[in-house]
């Protein structure tokens, strides 16, 4: 089982216990501001390796690069004016760049799934002062297994991956509570790939132009949490409920009243008062609550578009998602 460090108590027992197990090639689970990830050195191929096989994760789906700051980035990747005004605006924070993979860059391809750009993020706290002390990028997915509902806290972790892994570092809860917010600048324009902490009207503020959303699912996979299916629980899950079906779970949000939320398994509220960053913090913690209780089913109610609600029915819509 893994080791779990508890980095408020000793964060210099848990930067040097971090850095020596990445030294020597393991994953490791590390706390970011958006999610546990499952973080490796991503300039060796056989650590990345060690993510894929713990996740589960397909080969092809392209891991993010987490950098200490700027100009970390910039020893990797290609900046464009406008990709450096983002980074320079919202790093460190829940942003992430997709960019041109510079030539000489030391990222293995098995990071990119051999594609020639990289997604890049500066998180917040102790994940960037960790890349920082170890020196080189951290490749870190989300910290669970492939296609699962993502890791809020320590404790998701360990229940998913704590027999596979040798390393938990704990500092709480997740404050952000869903993935980064992932962009890609290509000819002029600006494309957003997913949805996530950072709102998009954030990014169109600085930028000073539109993001463009794809109408579509793309076949190409570009970045991580493009599959159709993923974040799913083990319950199928059922979107925009206006009414529950005996014995489902129910995740309601600001107050709204369901009717027969009194024959749910279990009634939770992503946000009493309807604040959707809120939400957000909750939304994988109360998926993993609602699927623990034995529902077969999972009602959500209506959750708003703006702002980080994008984000979360995004997220919403990929575990509804039919499944292989």
């Amino acid at each position: 089982m893994a080791r779990t460090i508890d980095i408020t108590a000793d964060r210099q027992a848990a930067l040097e216990a971090a850095s020596a197990a990445l030294a020597d090639g393991f994953a490791i689970a590390i706390p970011t501001e958006t999610v546990y990830g499952l973080a490796a050195d991503a300039t060796n191929p056989l650590a990345i390796a060690r993510i894929y096989e713990t996740k589960g994760r397909p080969r092809f789906n392209p891991l993010i690069c987490h950098m200490a700051d700027l100009a970390m980035a910039e020893e990797h990747a290609e900046f464009d004016p406008v990709s450096r005004a983002l980074a320079r605006a919202f790093w460190p924070g829940p942003l992430t760049l997709v960019l041109p993979l510079k030539p000489q860059s030391s990222i293995h391809s098995l990071a990119t799934a051999g594609l020639d750009s990289v997604g890049i993020r500066v998180p917040k706290g102790f994940a960037g002062a960790l890349i920082g002390a170890f020196g080189r990028p951290l490749a870190a997915p989300s910290a669970n297994t492939s296609g699962g509902v993502s890791a809020t806290s320590a404790a998701h972790v360990e229940a998913d991956l704590g027999a596979k892994i040798p390393l938990i570092l704990d500092a709480g809860p997740s404050a952000v509570g869903v993935e980064s917010t992932i962009v890609k600048t290509e000819v002029g324009q600006l494309r957003l790939l997913r949805p996530g902490g950072l709102a998009a009207r954030e990014i169109e503020r600085i930028a000073g132009q539109p993001l463009l959303r794809a109408k579509t699912a793309s076949a190409a996979i570009e970045a991580p949490g493009m599959l159709a299916s993923h974040y799913a629980p083990g319950a199928s899950v059922r979107l925009n409920a206006t009414a529950v079906e005996p014995g489902e779970a129910l995740i309601a949000f600001g107050s709204v009243a369901v009717s027969g939320a009194d024959s749910a398994r279990i009634v939770l509220d992503l946000s009493p008062r309807g604040d959707l960053a809120e939400a957000a913090a909750n939304l994988f913690d109360y998926m993993k609550r609602a699927d623990a209780s034995g529902a077969q089913s999972i009602a959500f109610s209506p959750i708003p578009e703006d702002g980080l609600g994008e984000a979360i029915n995004d997220r919403l819509q990929r575990a509804a998602a039919p499944r292989d």
